[in-house]
């Protein structure tokens, strides 16, 4: 079968799946999606982070008469994304902003002749005057199977990932009528589901919510100290020569970050706005291209990033909402193996962010629900119960207890704080409300320091009477009491602490209050385990290793990451079968028609040198 004659000659979606794309069986709600839209239905797919969403518009565009038009907010996304359709032999296209004027033309001219099962364009060059034009022509001389628009909750005003150009889409519903369009998000609670439906009119499209669990992720929350040694000894106990992303608040952390690992013998790579441009691509390229690269960011780094074998990802700062957490922690495991969230939190993140969202420029309602949000995250922070049940109920899904987050692995001493708490509101009264958490500390233990002798603190009640609790202890009560609604935080007062409402029937000891103690940074009890190749056998190891020394090459000779060639599970899955024949070949997952005539001679080459020098 040529690409060309895909639509004539498949015209089922699973023949579809097996011969272009290599998969014997659809996972999860795919099919049913494949179905709906083939028939010409809207549609809201929310799959989490590796579910495998392109395959349902991928798929509709091919069974479908027309073109495919993909909405996609990120040139390196689409560019990724064509080169992976095209070395399966099908017509892809993007039109963006990194063509010159000659490169644009020619591909509009492919594209109205037909040449194209699936173009990729950015919400702002689609919504111009004249691409809506040259769409127009396109659906009278060929057809427009569908929309999709993906990373659709980029539509949300409440997301650190809004995109103005996105509300605009829903022109489209008024000016293409019968055209079906889906729309894609790994990242959506209920709100910002109701905000996606409601800006991009589709009051009437059929809702496909997948579970948001990620059961291969482990998640590990730690309590700070010094965060880049913390780092450090994460990355050494269990991820070297894995590629991970650290992501840090600041530019300048980012750079300090990189060169500290880069120092301590990782290879890392920095990412951020501030960067020039060749060098940012570059880093970029350089992370999906390569294997075992750290990349360093803040989150200008991340959404459409389509890298299956990212182990880990770590924050050394607090993200603003368990949706941006959820989003930016899914970039690990897109394979599915075993994959780590890691994230060191501490008092100071708290503070940071609730400073940042009150000097920020929203208006109140914006400021209430960011607040809310950070409560939320807080909360998951500080949880003494299993994360992923915490961080599942977000999104409306309940769960059992998961066996693979920290609290899960080790559970957190639990103790009666009440009798700490009451302390510690009562030296924030006693100190005026002019303070922050660390002076108030001070005064708690009765440290002699200029500043406590300059306001008086030594004479007040409630000096020293925290002698019993170490300062680490105190500064997680303060860090649980923040979380819990027991204090806040007055930006106009420079940081410092306040009681809320919330904190006068604990003072007057009308309730008791439990507390988690701080984490003593004890490894968690099972044995961390890395990626697809863990239950391959020595000899199989070996030929994997092989393979991806192959891959790399043949990704450098085309231009393209590694992963676009293959991804690592279906390497894996060469190496232990070692095949001998291109029908063995092809039996294997993630191998389609074009790639077994691209590559399958190479890989039988290898497999039997293999076999030849490792027999038996």
């Amino acid at each position: 079968m040529t690409a060309a004659s895909a639509k004539a000659a498949v015209p089922d979606a699973l023949a579809l799946l097996k011969e272009v794309f290599g998969y014997p069986a659809f996972r999860g709600h795919q099919a049913a999606i494949i179905d709906h839209v083939v028939a010409g239905g809207d549609a809201l797919a929310l799959m989490p982070t590796g579910g495998g969403k392109s395959l349902c518009y991928q798929i509709p565009s091919l069974l479908r008469a027309g073109v495919g038009v993909i909405v996609s907010p990120l040139i390196a996304l689409m560019h990724d994304q064509v080169a992976a359709l095209r070395e399966l032999g099908l017509r892809a296209a993007y039109i963006n902003s990194s063509m010159n004027g000659d490169e644009a033309g020619a591909a509009e001219r492919t594209l109205l002749a037909g040449g194209y099962d699936l173009v990729y364009v950015a919400p702002e060059r689609l919504l111009g005057p004249r691409f809506l034009d040259l769409l127009e022509r396109l659906r009278r001389l060929h057809g427009i199977a569908l929309f999709a628009i993906d990373e659709a909750h980029c539509v949300s005003q409440w997301g650190h990932d809004f995109r103005p150009d996105y509300i605009q889409l829903a022109a489209l519903a008024a000016r293409f009528p019968g055209i079906p369009r889906i729309a894609l998000t790994a990242t959506a609670d209920a709100a910002t589901r109701a905000e996606i439906i409601d800006k991009l009119c589709l009051q009437d499209a059929r809702q496909f919510v997948a579970s948001f669990d990620r059961p291969n992720i482990r998640y590990h929350i730690v309590d700070k100290t010094n965060a880049r040694q913390q780092l450090l000894r994460f990355i050494r106990d269990g991820h070297t020569g894995e590629a991970g992303i650290v992501y840090c608040q600041t530019r300048k952390k980012v750079e300090e970050v990189a060169a500290h690992l880069d120092q301590h013998g990782i290879l890392a790579l920095p990412y951020h706005a501030g960067m020039d441009p060749a060098t940012r691509r570059r880093h970029q390229d350089r992370f999906l291209g390569e294997d075992g690269i750290v990349m360093v960011a803040t989150i200008a780094f991340g959404m459409g990033i389509d890298k299956p074998d990212v182990r880990f990802v770590a924050h050394l700062d607090l993200p603003k909402s368990i949706e941006g957490y959820y989003q930016e922690t899914g970039r690990a495991g897109r394979d599915g193996a075993p994959a780590e969230a890691w994230m060191a939190y501490g008092l100071g993140d708290a503070l940071q962010q609730r400073r940042m969202i009150e000097d920020g420029d929203a208006d109140p309602a914006f400021k209430r629900l960011a607040h809310a949000r950070l409560d939320e995250l807080l909360a998951l922070c500080e949880s003494a119960t299993c994360r992923r049940q915490r961080l599942l109920a977000h999104f409306g899904e309940s769960s059992p207890t998961c066996g693979n987050c920290d609290v899960c692995l080790d559970p957190p001493e639990i103790w009666d704080g009440t009798e700490a708490a009451r302390m510690a509101l009562s030296c924030v009264w006693r100190t005026q409300q002019r303070f922050g958490a660390g002076q108030v500390i001070d005064v708690l233990l009765g440290h002699e320091t200029e500043r406590s002798r300059q306001w008086g603190h030594d004479r007040l009640s409630t000096w020293g009477i925290g002698r019993a609790l170490t300062a680490k202890t105190w500064r997680a009560v303060f860090r649980q009491l923040l979380a819990l609604g027991y204090l806040e935080v007055d930006v106009a007062g420079f940081g410092a602490l306040r009681l809320s409402p919330s904190a006068r029937p604990l003072l007057k000891g009308e309730q008791t209050l439990s507390l988690r103690r701080p984490a003593e940074g004890r490894p968690t009890k099972e044995v961390r385990r890395s990626g697809p190749s863990d239950d391959l056998d020595t000899r199989a190891r070996a030929l994997f290793d092989r393979l991806r020394a192959w891959r790399a090459d043949t990704a450098r000779a085309h231009g393209v990451p590694a992963y676009v060639i293959f991804h690592d599970a279906t390497l894996a899955g060469i190496a232990a079968a070692c095949p001998r024949s291109l029908a063995q070949l092809r039996g294997i997952a993630g191998i389609g028609a074009k790639k077994l005539e691209h590559y399958g001679d190479s890989l039988l080459a290898l497999c039997q040198a293999h076999a030849m020098e490792m027999p038996g």
